[in-house]
């Protein structure tokens, strides 16, 4: 037996003052309790980022939109590649926020045999490219067999 279909004229909307229910904002909220910061404001976040490697580098890649050259800074010690910054506060009465604002922070261990000296940096597009160059006498080579 079928039940007969109710239909109106105007779609049924839920009036709830509670946001949609989104697992990745749980698991975001998860990841800052578990780091014991209680304080969004204070912690800084990671942006994305890919790391990949070439025969001659690894390309750090790191997602900024909207930051200014001068809001980035780039430091290298002790092996370690860190990126730090900021993304400003806009003004206005905002219907919707998915962007993160504040402080961030990417770090990255760099492996051995890469040249320090070499490492550059250059934002385009809304994405930081940091080049680090590996050091000449660790590039392969073939030997040859007598």
């Amino acid at each position: 037996m079928a039940f007969p279909v109710l239909r109106t004229h105007a779609p049924r909307r839920l009036h709830t003052t509670f946001p949609a229910w989104s697992p990745l904002r749980e698991f975001d909220e998860l990841q800052r309790l578990l780091a014991g910061g209680t304080d969004s404001a204070t912690q800084a976040w990671s942006p994305a980022a890919d790391v990949r490697e070439t025969d001659e580098e690894y390309v750090v890649e790191i997602e900024v939109p909207g930051v200014k050259r001068d809001d980035i800074a780039v430091d290298l010690a002790d092996g370690v590649l860190t990126v730090s910054g900021e993304v400003t506060e806009r003004d206005g009465h905002f219907r919707r926020r998915t962007r993160r604002t504040g402080q961030f922070r990417y770090a990255a261990t760099l492996p051995e045999g890469v040249d320090t000296e070499q490492v550059g940096a250059e934002l385009a597009d809304g994405v930081l490219t940091v080049r680090v160059p590996k050091r000449a006498e660790n590039a392969p080579r073939r030997i040859e067999i007598t």
